[in-house]
């Protein structure tokens, strides 16, 4: 049974359980008065906004460059591709592997796992409750290393500061990436996991 059978509706700042009074259009919580919801108002709407944005800035991310590493005034614009082909070269496997996962892995997963989400929540795709818990909890795990890529870029610039022996210029390509990655946070916190439950059963949609 869900607690919306019941008539509580959770509050999301401090998750105190509040009764559902129907006749009150505005309804907020009985502990810390913050609004209350059945659900959060167009969840749905909001998550694919944002995850469209995110997707339509991926590519710029991934096809322009992302830093620019000089030696003695001479230096190429790296992609986040190609500053992993780079590392790989000089025998820096480790931490080419860790940025291809944070910086290609990672937001690819975090798109295509929303949108699975959204889709199997409209559609009511044949995904059972505990399968879109599941990818939903992989989605948050993995979202606090999407970052990593740009604070190893903020670190380098701050850093590497040499004049015209040595300096790291981040590219366009970053400002690109770090937009995806807030994006896809913010689909994530936007979009309402009780939403999983609800079309459980037929006949039973909130968007």
């Amino acid at each position: 049974m869900r607690a919306a059978d019941a008539g509580l509706m959770v509050c999301h700042e401090c998750h105190q359980l509040n009764r559902h009074q129907p006749e009150h259009a505005r309804q907020h919580c009985t502990r810390c008065g913050a609004r209350v919801h059945m659900r959060r108002p167009n969840s749905i709407v909001r998550t694919w906004a944002l995850l469209l944005s995110a997707a339509l800035l991926y590519l710029p991310a991934n096809l322009l460059p992302i830093m620019t590493v000089r030696t003695l005034g001479n230096g190429t614009p790296d992609t986040i591709m190609s500053g992993v082909v780079t590392l790989a070269r000089h025998g820096m496997y480790p931490i080419a592997a860790v940025v291809f996962v944070a910086s290609i892995l990672v937001p690819t997963f975090k798109l295509i796992g929303i949108a699975m989400l959204l889709i199997s929540v409209q559609r009511h795709h044949a995904m059972s409750p505990r399968q879109r818990l599941l990818v939903f909890r992989f989605i948050e795990w993995i979202g606090r290393w999407s970052m990593l890529d740009i604070f190893v870029i903020a670190i380098l610039v701050a850093i590497v500061n040499f004049g015209s022996l040595a300096s790291v210029e981040a590219g366009t390509g970053a400002v690109a990436f770090a937009s995806v990655v807030v994006l896809t946070m913010l689909a994530a916190i936007t979009f309402d996991p009780r939403l999983i439950w609800d079309n459980t059963e037929s006949g039973n949609k909130h968007d």
